[in-house]
């Protein structure tokens, strides 16, 4: 499975980005779907997942209540709607999916076989 992620660019604090996660060829509605990030210096963090069967929602404690993950089934497209946007949410942001049944609340960046190339999200203060 192929990602190709995008959405990203320099945006001020306080706006509202969306993030696109798309997988042409492929129907990414049997995926669940993460959004990671790195920050300059920093690991990789979970952000944010959604499951395949039931839809559910899970976000890191960093981003619950300013991000919202949604999936377009017609689309075949994973969205992450950002908002309130701070400087410390400066990463690339990396969608990746996984064909398990796996517990979302993980996030573990082993249980997700495929990744897109990343987008990058700069947020000025």
């Amino acid at each position: 499975v192929q990602l190709q992620a995008s959405g990203g660019g320099l945006v001020q604090a306080g706006g509202s980005p969306r993030l696109s996660c798309a997988s042409p060829g492929f129907n990414l509605n049997d995926y669940a779907v993460a959004w990671f990030r790195q920050a300059p210096g920093k690991g990789r963090e979970g952000v944010s997942c959604i499951s395949s069967h039931d839809g559910s929602t899970y976000y890191s404690h960093s981003v619950k209540g300013r991000f919202t993950i949604s999936r377009d089934s017609a689309k075949r497209t994973v969205y992450l709607q950002m908002n309130s946007l701070e400087p410390e949410d400066t990463a690339v942001y990396y969608c990746a999916a996984s064909g398990y049944l796996l517990d979302i609340t993980t996030m573990y960046d082993y249980d997700f076989a495929s990744w897109g190339q990343g987008t990058l999200v700069t947020v000025s203060s």
